[in-house]
Protein backbone atom coordinates (compact mmCIF):
# COMPACT_ATOMS: atom_id res chain seq x y z
CA UNK A 1 0.00 0.00 0.00
CA UNK A 2 2.71 2.00 0.94
CA UNK A 3 4.77 1.70 -2.70
CA UNK A 4 1.44 2.49 -4.50
CA UNK A 5 1.02 5.66 -2.50
CA UNK A 6 4.33 6.87 -3.40
CA UNK A 7 3.76 5.86 -6.82
CA UNK A 8 0.81 8.01 -7.14
CA UNK A 9 1.31 11.20 -4.97
CA UNK A 10 5.54 11.05 -6.37
CA UNK A 11 5.75 13.77 -8.98
CA UNK A 12 8.52 11.67 -10.09
CA UNK A 13 5.75 9.54 -10.94
CA UNK A 14 4.02 11.86 -13.64
CA UNK A 15 6.73 12.87 -15.57
CA UNK A 16 6.75 11.73 -19.11
CA UNK A 17 8.77 8.70 -20.70
CA UNK A 18 12.69 9.75 -20.21
CA UNK A 19 14.88 10.52 -23.26
CA UNK A 20 17.61 7.69 -24.56
CA UNK A 21 20.46 10.01 -22.79
CA UNK A 22 19.24 9.92 -19.32
CA UNK A 23 18.65 6.68 -19.57
CA UNK A 24 22.28 5.79 -20.28
CA UNK A 25 22.86 8.33 -17.41
CA UNK A 26 20.71 6.26 -14.91
CA UNK A 27 22.61 3.22 -15.78
CA UNK A 28 24.94 0.87 -13.29
CA UNK A 29 27.00 -2.22 -13.85
CA UNK A 30 24.34 -3.79 -13.83
CA UNK A 31 22.26 -1.84 -15.99
CA UNK A 32 24.43 -2.05 -19.03
CA UNK A 33 25.00 -5.53 -18.80
CA UNK A 34 21.51 -6.56 -19.00
CA UNK A 35 20.37 -3.86 -21.94
CA UNK A 36 23.45 -5.27 -23.40
CA UNK A 37 22.68 -8.98 -23.20
CA UNK A 38 19.26 -8.07 -24.21
CA UNK A 39 20.44 -5.94 -27.36
CA UNK A 40 22.56 -8.91 -28.04
CA UNK A 41 19.48 -11.13 -28.04
CA UNK A 42 17.20 -9.17 -30.52
CA UNK A 43 20.12 -8.66 -32.72
CA UNK A 44 20.75 -12.97 -32.97
CA UNK A 45 17.05 -13.19 -33.48
CA UNK A 46 16.66 -10.70 -36.23
CA UNK A 47 20.01 -12.65 -37.63
CA UNK A 48 18.42 -15.89 -37.25
CA UNK A 49 15.05 -14.45 -39.39
CA UNK A 50 17.55 -13.57 -41.96
CA UNK A 51 18.82 -16.46 -42.48
CA UNK A 52 15.80 -18.21 -42.46
CA UNK A 53 14.96 -16.01 -45.27
CA UNK A 54 17.42 -16.49 -47.09
CA UNK A 55 17.08 -20.60 -46.63
CA UNK A 56 13.08 -20.30 -47.35
CA UNK A 57 13.95 -18.39 -50.37
CA UNK A 58 15.70 -21.29 -51.99
CA UNK A 59 14.19 -24.09 -50.71
CA UNK A 60 10.92 -23.45 -50.20
CA UNK A 61 8.32 -23.48 -53.10
CA UNK A 62 7.12 -20.16 -54.12
CA UNK A 63 3.51 -20.31 -53.24
CA UNK A 64 4.94 -20.62 -49.80
CA UNK A 65 7.67 -18.42 -49.65
CA UNK A 66 5.89 -14.91 -49.05
CA UNK A 67 3.58 -16.84 -45.83
CA UNK A 68 6.49 -18.69 -44.13
CA UNK A 69 8.17 -15.66 -44.17
CA UNK A 70 5.87 -13.38 -42.96
CA UNK A 71 4.67 -16.20 -40.09
CA UNK A 72 8.31 -16.88 -38.64
CA UNK A 73 8.94 -12.97 -38.96
CA UNK A 74 6.18 -12.60 -35.76
CA UNK A 75 8.80 -13.24 -32.84
CA UNK A 76 11.94 -11.89 -34.30
CA UNK A 77 9.92 -8.28 -35.56
CA UNK A 78 8.85 -8.33 -31.76
CA UNK A 79 11.85 -8.41 -30.39
CA UNK A 80 13.93 -5.97 -32.54
CA UNK A 81 10.29 -3.62 -31.48
CA UNK A 82 11.25 -4.44 -27.79
CA UNK A 83 14.73 -3.53 -27.97
CA UNK A 84 13.93 -0.10 -29.90
CA UNK A 85 11.56 0.78 -27.27
CA UNK A 86 13.85 -0.22 -24.79
CA UNK A 87 16.36 2.15 -25.81
CA UNK A 88 14.48 5.22 -27.17
CA UNK A 89 11.02 4.85 -24.24
CA UNK A 90 9.42 7.82 -25.64
CA UNK A 91 8.79 5.66 -29.11
CA UNK A 92 7.48 3.09 -27.29
CA UNK A 93 3.83 3.84 -29.00
CA UNK A 94 5.20 3.37 -32.40
CA UNK A 95 6.86 0.65 -31.58
CA UNK A 96 4.16 -1.08 -30.10
CA UNK A 97 1.80 -0.34 -33.02
CA UNK A 98 4.20 -1.76 -35.61
CA UNK A 99 4.62 -5.01 -33.62
CA UNK A 100 1.06 -4.88 -32.94
CA UNK A 101 0.53 -4.29 -36.73
CA UNK A 102 2.64 -6.82 -38.35
CA UNK A 103 1.29 -9.75 -35.74
CA UNK A 104 -2.04 -8.74 -37.44
CA UNK A 105 -0.53 -9.23 -40.48
CA UNK A 106 0.76 -12.92 -39.39
CA UNK A 107 -2.60 -14.34 -37.95
CA UNK A 108 -4.09 -13.88 -41.66
CA UNK A 109 -0.83 -15.60 -43.16
CA UNK A 110 -1.10 -18.08 -40.89
CA UNK A 111 -4.59 -18.91 -41.78
CA UNK A 112 -3.03 -18.79 -45.38
CA UNK A 113 -0.33 -21.12 -44.67
CA UNK A 114 -2.31 -23.98 -43.18
CA UNK A 115 -4.71 -23.77 -46.56
CA UNK A 116 -1.29 -23.95 -49.14
CA UNK A 117 0.04 -26.65 -46.45
CA UNK A 118 -2.51 -28.74 -47.88
CA UNK A 119 -2.42 -27.64 -51.56
CA UNK A 120 -4.09 -23.89 -52.19
CA UNK A 121 -7.38 -22.98 -52.62
CA UNK A 122 -8.55 -25.99 -54.95
CA UNK A 123 -6.86 -28.44 -53.39
CA UNK A 124 -8.08 -27.97 -49.98
CA UNK A 125 -11.74 -27.83 -51.53
CA UNK A 126 -11.03 -30.56 -53.05
CA UNK A 127 -9.20 -32.29 -50.11
CA UNK A 128 -12.65 -30.48 -47.92
CA UNK A 129 -15.40 -31.88 -50.19
CA UNK A 130 -18.33 -33.15 -48.65
CA UNK A 131 -16.95 -32.17 -45.02
CA UNK A 132 -17.69 -28.46 -42.60
CA UNK A 133 -15.91 -26.59 -40.70
CA UNK A 134 -16.63 -26.82 -37.11
CA UNK A 135 -17.33 -23.19 -35.77
CA UNK A 136 -18.06 -23.67 -32.02
CA UNK A 137 -14.84 -23.49 -31.24
CA UNK A 138 -12.72 -20.64 -29.71
CA UNK A 139 -12.21 -17.82 -28.63
CA UNK A 140 -15.80 -16.80 -29.85
CA UNK A 141 -18.30 -19.46 -29.71
CA UNK A 142 -16.54 -22.29 -27.22
CA UNK A 143 -19.34 -22.23 -25.27
CA UNK A 144 -21.80 -22.92 -27.80
CA UNK A 145 -21.51 -26.25 -28.86
CA UNK A 146 -24.96 -26.34 -30.08
CA UNK A 147 -23.93 -24.42 -32.94
CA UNK A 148 -24.33 -26.30 -36.46
CA UNK A 149 -21.27 -27.26 -38.72
CA UNK A 150 -20.68 -25.09 -42.01
CA UNK A 151 -20.25 -27.00 -44.84
CA UNK A 152 -16.83 -26.07 -47.24
CA UNK A 153 -17.50 -24.08 -49.51
CA UNK A 154 -15.97 -21.75 -51.65
CA UNK A 155 -17.67 -18.89 -49.90
CA UNK A 156 -17.53 -20.41 -46.18
CA UNK A 157 -13.72 -20.24 -47.14
CA UNK A 158 -13.37 -16.51 -48.61
CA UNK A 159 -15.14 -15.35 -45.05
CA UNK A 160 -12.78 -17.30 -43.17
CA UNK A 161 -10.36 -15.92 -45.31
CA UNK A 162 -11.93 -12.04 -44.84
CA UNK A 163 -12.80 -12.30 -40.79
CA UNK A 164 -9.41 -12.86 -40.15
CA UNK A 165 -7.99 -10.45 -43.17
CA UNK A 166 -10.16 -7.56 -41.44
CA UNK A 167 -7.98 -7.21 -38.52
CA UNK A 168 -4.55 -6.71 -40.22
CA UNK A 169 -6.27 -3.87 -42.17
CA UNK A 170 -8.46 -2.01 -39.66
CA UNK A 171 -5.69 -2.48 -37.50
CA UNK A 172 -3.41 -0.65 -39.36
CA UNK A 173 -5.86 1.99 -39.82
CA UNK A 174 -6.63 2.42 -36.41
CA UNK A 175 -2.95 2.98 -36.12
CA UNK A 176 -2.73 5.52 -38.35
CA UNK A 177 -5.72 7.42 -36.70
CA UNK A 178 -3.96 6.99 -33.10
CA UNK A 179 -0.86 9.07 -34.39
CA UNK A 180 -3.16 11.83 -36.26
CA UNK A 181 -4.73 12.10 -32.72
CA UNK A 182 -1.60 11.96 -30.93
CA UNK A 183 0.01 14.59 -32.66
CA UNK A 184 -3.31 16.66 -31.78
CA UNK A 185 -3.13 15.94 -28.36
CA UNK A 186 -6.16 14.03 -28.49
CA UNK A 187 -4.65 10.38 -27.62
CA UNK A 188 -2.76 9.05 -24.66
CA UNK A 189 -2.01 5.70 -24.14
CA UNK A 190 -2.11 6.63 -20.25
CA UNK A 191 -5.29 8.09 -20.91
CA UNK A 192 -8.24 5.43 -19.83
CA UNK A 193 -11.57 7.56 -18.95
CA UNK A 194 -14.52 7.10 -20.84
CA UNK A 195 -13.94 10.80 -22.76
CA UNK A 196 -10.40 9.73 -24.13
CA UNK A 197 -9.98 8.38 -27.69
CA UNK A 198 -7.34 6.09 -26.08
CA UNK A 199 -9.97 3.34 -24.43
CA UNK A 200 -12.54 3.06 -27.34
CA UNK A 201 -9.89 2.61 -29.86
CA UNK A 202 -8.54 0.09 -27.57
CA UNK A 203 -11.35 -1.83 -27.24
CA UNK A 204 -12.14 -1.51 -30.68
CA UNK A 205 -9.01 -3.29 -31.54
CA UNK A 206 -9.49 -6.05 -29.12
CA UNK A 207 -13.03 -6.65 -30.21
CA UNK A 208 -11.48 -7.29 -33.88
CA UNK A 209 -8.96 -9.19 -33.07
CA UNK A 210 -11.23 -11.28 -31.43
CA UNK A 211 -12.74 -11.86 -34.26
CA UNK A 212 -10.04 -12.43 -36.21
CA UNK A 213 -8.91 -15.33 -34.02
CA UNK A 214 -11.94 -17.08 -34.78
CA UNK A 215 -11.18 -18.17 -38.43
CA UNK A 216 -7.63 -19.35 -37.36
CA UNK A 217 -8.87 -21.35 -34.87
CA UNK A 218 -11.90 -22.97 -37.46
CA UNK A 219 -9.22 -23.39 -39.64
CA UNK A 220 -6.39 -25.36 -37.58
CA UNK A 221 -9.58 -27.49 -36.37
CA UNK A 222 -9.97 -28.66 -39.39
CA UNK A 223 -6.67 -29.56 -41.04
CA UNK A 224 -4.81 -30.43 -37.95
CA UNK A 225 -5.16 -34.37 -38.45
CA UNK A 226 -4.36 -34.09 -42.07
CA UNK A 227 -1.11 -31.78 -41.47
CA UNK A 228 0.38 -33.50 -38.13
CA UNK A 229 3.24 -34.60 -40.40
CA UNK A 230 4.14 -31.09 -40.95
CA UNK A 231 4.24 -30.26 -37.10
CA UNK A 232 1.21 -28.13 -37.87
CA UNK A 233 0.16 -28.33 -33.81
CA UNK A 234 3.57 -26.90 -32.44
CA UNK A 235 3.47 -24.26 -35.20
CA UNK A 236 -0.01 -23.36 -34.25
CA UNK A 237 1.18 -23.67 -30.46
CA UNK A 238 4.37 -21.22 -31.00
CA UNK A 239 1.55 -18.85 -32.80
CA UNK A 240 -0.69 -18.50 -29.86
CA UNK A 241 2.34 -18.26 -27.66
CA UNK A 242 3.74 -14.98 -29.71
CA UNK A 243 -0.10 -13.77 -29.37
CA UNK A 244 -0.51 -14.81 -25.43
CA UNK A 245 2.50 -13.04 -24.86
CA UNK A 246 2.90 -10.31 -27.08
CA UNK A 247 -1.03 -9.21 -25.82
CA UNK A 248 -2.04 -10.73 -23.25
CA UNK A 249 0.98 -10.06 -20.96
CA UNK A 250 1.84 -6.88 -21.92
CA UNK A 251 -1.46 -5.65 -21.13
CA UNK A 252 -1.20 -7.40 -17.64
CA UNK A 253 1.65 -5.51 -17.11
CA UNK A 254 0.66 -2.07 -18.40
CA UNK A 255 -2.39 -1.82 -16.54
CA UNK A 256 -0.60 -2.91 -13.30
CA UNK A 257 1.45 -0.42 -14.29
CA UNK A 258 -1.23 2.51 -14.84
CA UNK A 259 -3.45 1.17 -11.45
CA UNK A 260 0.11 2.05 -9.68
CA UNK A 261 1.27 -1.77 -8.50
CA UNK A 262 4.35 -0.95 -10.15
CA UNK A 263 6.17 1.73 -8.16
CA UNK A 264 8.36 4.44 -10.57
CA UNK A 265 11.88 4.25 -10.29
CA UNK A 266 13.33 7.36 -11.56
CA UNK A 267 13.99 8.49 -14.62
CA UNK A 268 11.11 5.71 -14.91
CA UNK A 269 7.67 6.70 -14.27
CA UNK A 270 5.41 4.01 -13.20
CA UNK A 271 3.46 3.40 -16.75
CA UNK A 272 7.49 3.92 -17.81
CA UNK A 273 8.57 1.19 -16.18
CA UNK A 274 5.84 -0.69 -16.89
CA UNK A 275 6.54 -0.47 -20.61
CA UNK A 276 10.53 -1.51 -20.08
CA UNK A 277 9.70 -4.48 -17.78
CA UNK A 278 6.94 -6.00 -20.87
CA UNK A 279 9.86 -5.22 -23.22
CA UNK A 280 12.43 -6.47 -21.43
CA UNK A 281 10.38 -9.52 -20.88
CA UNK A 282 9.63 -10.30 -24.89
CA UNK A 283 13.23 -9.83 -25.67
CA UNK A 284 13.31 -13.04 -23.99
CA UNK A 285 10.44 -14.61 -24.66
CA UNK A 286 10.94 -14.06 -28.38
CA UNK A 287 14.58 -14.86 -28.73
CA UNK A 288 13.53 -18.10 -27.22
CA UNK A 289 10.44 -18.66 -29.54
CA UNK A 290 12.50 -17.48 -32.54
CA UNK A 291 14.91 -20.53 -31.72
CA UNK A 292 12.18 -22.92 -31.75
CA UNK A 293 10.33 -21.49 -35.02
CA UNK A 294 13.32 -21.84 -37.00
CA UNK A 295 13.67 -25.42 -36.09
CA UNK A 296 10.15 -26.27 -36.65
CA UNK A 297 9.87 -24.37 -40.45
CA UNK A 298 13.44 -25.77 -41.31
CA UNK A 299 12.13 -28.93 -43.13
CA UNK A 300 12.91 -30.74 -46.52
CA UNK A 301 10.10 -29.01 -48.72
CA UNK A 302 9.20 -31.06 -52.31
CA UNK A 303 11.93 -29.63 -54.86
CA UNK A 304 10.69 -26.56 -57.05
CA UNK A 305 10.18 -28.44 -60.42
CA UNK A 306 12.93 -27.03 -62.81
CA UNK A 307 13.04 -27.33 -67.07
CA UNK A 308 16.51 -27.90 -68.71
CA UNK A 309 16.87 -25.76 -71.66
CA UNK A 310 15.97 -28.73 -74.09
CA UNK A 311 12.82 -29.61 -72.37
CA UNK A 312 11.93 -25.98 -72.69
CA UNK A 313 12.77 -25.66 -76.12
CA UNK A 314 10.76 -29.00 -76.77
CA UNK A 315 7.62 -27.53 -75.34
CA UNK A 316 7.71 -24.08 -76.93
CA UNK A 317 8.17 -26.42 -80.48
CA UNK A 318 5.40 -28.56 -79.28
CA UNK A 319 3.40 -25.60 -78.61
CA UNK A 320 3.57 -23.74 -81.76
CA UNK A 321 2.80 -26.95 -83.84
CA UNK A 322 -0.20 -26.56 -85.51
CA UNK A 323 -2.73 -29.34 -85.28
CA UNK A 324 -3.64 -31.17 -88.09
CA UNK A 325 -7.52 -30.96 -88.45
CA UNK A 326 -7.85 -33.16 -91.71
Amino acid sequence: METSNVTLFDPRCRQEAPYTMEVLMQLDIFGIVLFSLLTFMATVSMLVFIEECVYIYKKVPPNKKAVIIWVTGGAPVIATTSCLGMWVPRATMFTDMTSTSYFAIVMFKFLILMIEEVGGDKAFLKHSENKSFKISTGPCCCCCPCLPDVPVTPRSLFILKLGSYQFALLKFLLSILSIVLWTNGNFSLGEMSSSGAAIWINCSIGVIMIIALWPVAIMFMHVRVALRTLKIIPKYAMYQLVLILSQLQTAIINILAMNGTIACAPPYPSQSRGYLMSQQLLIVEMFIITLVTRGLYRRQYDPIPELDDAEETKIVLTSKTPVNTA
